[in-house]
Formats: C-alpha cells, sequence, structure tokens
C-alpha cells in the first residue's frame, strides 16, 4: 500500500526503529492500568517537525544538517502521552506550493492535497489512526476533506511551533489528522495548552440539548465552491436542520477578494524572510514553485505587510462581530473534490479568511462528488473555542451520518 500511496518519508530500519520504540514505551508503562491515553499510537509526523531520532527534509533537496533544529514539543507531548512515532509523513517542499510524490488512497491518480499530503494519506490509508500536520492557509483541511478523514487545526499559538520549519510564523499552526472526532480529542488533549474537555449543556432553550447555532457564511466566499460542491453542502445543511440544528444565513466578507489579497501579502512576505538565509545559500536546490513565492515576497515591502496586518486585526474583528448570537460558521472545506493529477494540491481558498483570523477550524467527511471522491464540511468557532468546537463537531458528525 505505501509503495502506491508513498505517504511516508523513506526511512532505511524504519520497522526496527519501530519495534525498539515500541519496547521503549511498554517498559516505561508496564501496567496497564496506569497507561496513557495514547499508549502505543504510531502517529505520523509531518517532514517539517524536528523528531530526534529522524532527519528532517521538509520535502527539499537541501542537506538535512543544513535544517536540523530541536525535537518540536508536539513531539515531546505526544510521546509523554504513550505516542509511538511512525515516520516521517510527506510534505509540500517546505509546506509551501510544490507537491510531493503522495497519491490520494481514495483514487491514486488525484492529489492529496496539501501541504500535510502524507499525514492526510496516511491516516486515510489506515496506515495510522493519528497524524500531525501543519495548517498555514489550508494545509491540513483541505487534504483531509480531499481524503476523506477528520482533521482539526487549533486556535493560532494553541499548540507550541518550535521545533517545527516555519512557512508564515504569524499564520503556521500545528493540527491533528484522524478518522473521526472520537480518535482526534485525547491526541488533542495531549499536545494543546491548556485543554479542558467541554460537555454539552443539558440545555434549557428551545434547541435540543447542547446543539450550537450554526451560521452559513454567505456572499463571494462562498461562491468560490463549485456548483457540486455547494448542492451537497446543502443536503447536509438540511441534515443539520432535520436534526434539530438551527442554522442562519449571515452575509459576509463582500471585500473577499481584497482579503485574499491581504493574506497573499502577508504570507509571501513571511516566506520570503523565513528563507532568507536558506535561499541564499541554496537556491539553486529550490523547486520552481517554491522560489516563485519567496521572489514574490522579496518584492513586497515592509510598509505593504504593516498595512496588511493591520486589516487583517479588522478583519479578525469584523469576523467576531458577525457571529454574534452563532457558535460556528459552516462551510464546504474545499472548492470541490480532489483534483486529477499531482501537479497541483488544489485551491486553499475555503480556508483562507479563517487560517487569517486564527480560528479553530474542523472538518468533517461529508458526503460525495459524482466522481465517487470525498468532500468535507468546514466547521469554524471563535478564537480559543477549540474544546467547544470539537464537542459540536462530535454532535455535527452524528447528524450527519457518514460513518
Amino acid at each position: 500500500m505505501e509503495r502506491e500511496i508513498q505517504a511516508f518519508v523513506p526511512e532505511p530500519g524504519r520497522t526496527a526503529r519501530i519495534a525498539a520504540e515500541t519496547a521503549a514505551v511498554t517498559a516505561r508503562w508496564p501496567d496497564p492500568a496506569h497507561r496513557p491515553p495514547l499508549f502505543g499510537v504510531p502517529v505520523g509526523i509531518k517532514d517539517i517537525i524536528h523528531v530526534d531520532t529522524l532527519p528532517t527534509g521538509a520535502g527539499s533537496a537541501l542537506p538535512p544538517e543544513a535544517l536540523a533544529g530541536r525535537p518540536a514539543t508536539v513531539v515531546d507531548r505526544l510521546r509523554a502521552a504513550g505516542a509511538v512515532i511512525a515516520g516521517k509523513t510527506v510534505t509540500a517542499e517546505f509546506a509551501v506550493l510544490a507537491p510531493g510524490p503522495t497519491r490520494n488512497p481514495r483514487n491514486l491518480a488525484h492529489t492529496p492535497g496539501g501541504s500535510s499530503s502524507g499525514s492526510a494519506a496516511a491516516v486515510a490509508a489506515g496506515m495510522v489512526p493519528l497524524a500531525v500536520g501543519t495548517q498555514t492557509v489550508g494545509s491540513m483541511i483541505r487534504p483531509a476533506a480531499y481524503c476523506g478523514v477528520a482533521a482539526f487545526k487549533p486556535t493560532y499559538g494553541r499548540i507550541p511551533v518550535d521545533g517545527v520549519i516555519p512557512n508564515a510564523p504569524s499564520f503556521d499552526t500545528l493540527g491533528l489528522f484522524a478518522a473521526d472526532v472520537a480518535g482526534l480529542v485525547p491526541a488533542l488533549a495531549a499536545v494543546c495548552d491548556n485543554w479542558h474537555p467541554y460537555e454539552p449543556p443539558t440545555g434549557a432553550d428551545h434547541r435540543p440539548p447542547g446543539l450550537p447555532v450554526l451560521a452559513v457564511p454567505e456572499g463571494p466566499y462562498l461562491e468560490c465552491a463549485e456548483p457540486e460542491a455547494l448542492d451537497v453542502f446543502a443536503t447536509r445543511v438540511e441534515r443539520l436542520l432535520a436534526a434539530g440544528f438551527t442554522v442562519r444565513r449571515i452575509p459576509v466578507m463582500a471585500d473577499f477578494e481584497q482579503v485574499r489579497a491581504q493574506l497573499f501579502t502577508m504570507n509571501r512576505y513571511e516566506v520570503a524572510r523565513t528563507h532568507a538565509e536558506w535561499f541564499a545559500e541554496y537556491g539553486a536546490l529550490y523547486r520552481p514553485e517554491t522560489v516563485r513565492a519567496i521572489r514574490e515576497g522579496q518584492g513586497i515591502t515592509e510598509v505593504e505587510y504593516v498595512r496588511a496586518q493591520r486589516e487583517r486585526v479588522a478583519f479578525r474583528d469584523r469576523m467576531a462581530a458577525a457571529m454574534a448570537g452563532t457558535d460556528l460558521w459552516i462551510t464546504p472545506s474545499a472548492t470541490g473534490p480532489a483534483p486529477v493529477g499531482l501537479t497541483t494540491t488544489g485551491s486553499s481558498v475555503m480556508c483562507l479568511p479563517w487560517s487569517n483570523a486564527g480560528l479553530p477550524s474542523l472538518t468533517l467527511p461529508a458526503g460525495h462528488a459524482g466522481n465517487g471522491l470525498p468532500l468535507g464540511l468546514q466547521c469554524v468557532g471563535a478564537a480559543g473555542d477549540d474544546e467547544r468546537v470539537l464537542a459540536w463537531g462530535a454532535l455535527i458528525e452524528t447528524a450527519l451520518g457518514e460513518g
């Protein structure tokens, strides 16, 4: 299976290493009654995240010693919870644009999405029950939707990103892939700062107990999705209404093209600064897509960047105000199903505003396109509402009945 999908970075001696890690975990927690929540769970780690026992290549041709860094806190926390590192998963080069070799397990002729390509594919193929990814714009939610699995991108800053090669630091967020919400929760509790499980109230208003009020963001943003994706999304909204959820339609982001331009300015500016030293020394080893992103960023001035950051704060405030009286935005997770071929990882536009605002985002499997490939439903909460987004996501998952 791995030979066809290529979810993992090749690793000599992988089997022996995993056996040794598993033995060490068992020796550390010999008593089954006192084992941690992720005891023995194999986890894939995106190859921009440093692991002490494995080199970091970041999907690039740069020498690993040039990229080396201290082990990531997220890896330390997974190991403290009993997890076993299954290996490094394939990423687009430096988590930017240039795809790796990974194929979509649902149809090998299609992209798995990116940049967390290998993490999404490994979970979808059943190679591991859990994988770590990162999202700058749409690098987790989109591939999870394309591959038909769940993924959660927490509020910006909720998981420490030390030990992770940056893309655009004011956006970069670590997150997790699993088959469903139940698979995400114990891992998020282990890796997020100050995680406190949320129990939906037994409820006293007109809604069934604990159900969130959902909001559909009407306007040019939603219209970025393909007609087929919007049709399937509409049927899932009807299911949620039938299950007792309240759904409101809220016109927002009339200036969405301006929001896209602002994000592009900030993203490219930061990418260029992140890679300044490496690019100066190893520029000839970079792939064309990454070179283009860096060159674009080099042409953006500090004045333009600071202006875009100010506009970003204003956008975040507008979206928070628009959410008043509701609990979750719901949207298609991607513009449509995974595109054919491996030369692109698809469009991240459906994730763009939420990543721009640093909001917690969950994607759940939600139907299929006419070609049989999966689609997803994206659920976005208020900043810091991560625990409630997961709890509400479990209710939505049950109502959708996609399992």
